[in-house]
């Protein structure tokens, strides 16, 4: 058994300290909840009790904290939650949570391992593939990854698409034509763009054609160039639709495909996915990633990663 050693953190100012502990002290009870340690707190001292390998890690992640609260960032039960997570898959809180996507109408930062894997991949490929449940903000984050690069100048436009599946009987009875009947369908894109621009300016980019949103058929036949091209919901287009999705793409472009490949919805079965079989078909191909994200990286409400997990468990049906 090892010897038990005491590790003590200065907390520079008492602001931070009130912040650092949490209201009534709810972080430092979820902390001493989450490690076999002793924590006693004298002013701006933390000291640390316990066996080596728990009171360095507890340690560092007091000092972690310390930095992100200097960052601005501000702390939360689940944000707390996810830094423990990272602290015991030996991963570096801050080196994931200040990786900043875009700055405007609302700051946008990764807030996951997996989603910081995202982000770099995007910067890094033309191509890349985000796999993985509802909740891990595959969508969101493309969508502000598309709005840093077209204010950095980097392409000229941005296009927003998704198979439109339900293009059968509930789509033929709302009104108007295929666009207004496909738009409820593209309505989470909308909502992103909306958390990071003003209204106005997008309604103003739209206008322009700077911002597209159009369903997955309107991209037969042309050729994207300087473009950042989102595809949503790719689990639900064709092996055919995914080849001719890919094929649209011209110099200067980026890509994001996401999907959720427990979420088939094609009526002639899951098989017929095009995001089912990409893998295999460009797994070597340069310039392509493929990001796998999973419960740890679910940022909603954390019922939302429980009930992720228990459908994983309980299999298909």
């Amino acid at each position: 058994m090892s010897t038990p050693v005491q590790i003590k953190v200065l907390v520079p100012g008492n602001h931070l300290m009130v912040d650092l502990l949490g209201q009534r002290d709810e972080f430092l009870r979820l902390i001493e909840a989450s490690f076999p340690v002793g924590i006693v707190v004298r002013g701006n001292e933390i000291t640390i009790t316990g066996a080596p390998e728990d009171s360095e890690r507890v340690g560092r992640l007091f000092e972690e904290l310390v930095v992100l609260l200097e960052h601005g960032h501000r702390l939360d039960a689940d944000g707390l939650g996810r830094a423990i997570e990272m602290l015991e898959a030996d991963e570096r809180p801050t080196d994931v949570l200040n990786t900043e996507v875009v700055r405007g109408r609302r700051s946008v930062r990764a807030r996951t391992a997996g989603q910081k894997r995202y982000v770099d991949a995007v910067r890094s490929h033309t191509v890349t593939f985000a796999i993985g449940p509802a909740g891990t903000g595959k969508s969101y984050l493309a969508v502000a990854l598309a709005v840093q690069a077209l204010q950095a100048k980097e392409v000229h436009r941005i296009i927003l698409t998704r198979p439109a599946v339900e293009a059968g009987e509930r789509l033929g009875f709302l009104p108007g034509d295929l666009l207004a009947k496909v738009d409820p369908y593209l309505r989470p894109l909308y909502d992103a763009l909306y958390d990071m621009l003003e209204p106005d300016a997008v309604s103003r980019l739209m206008d322009r054609g700077v911002i597209e949103v159009a369903p997955l058929a309107f991209m037969r036949g042309r050729t994207l160039n300087e473009s950042f091209i989102i595809l949503d919901e790719a689990q639900n287009t064709t092996f055919e639709q995914m080849k001719m999705f890919l094929t649209r793409i011209g110099f200067g472009s980026r890509v994001v495909v996401t999907g959720d490949v427990t979420q088939i919805d094609l009526s002639d079965g899951p098989q017929r996915s095009g995001l089912l079989s990409v893998r295999d078909v460009l797994g070597d191909v340069d310039g392509v990633a493929f990001v796998e994200l999973s419960s740890r990286d679910v940022v909603r409400a954390r019922i939302v990663q429980d009930i992720v997990d228990a459908y994983q468990r309980s299999g298909p049906r």
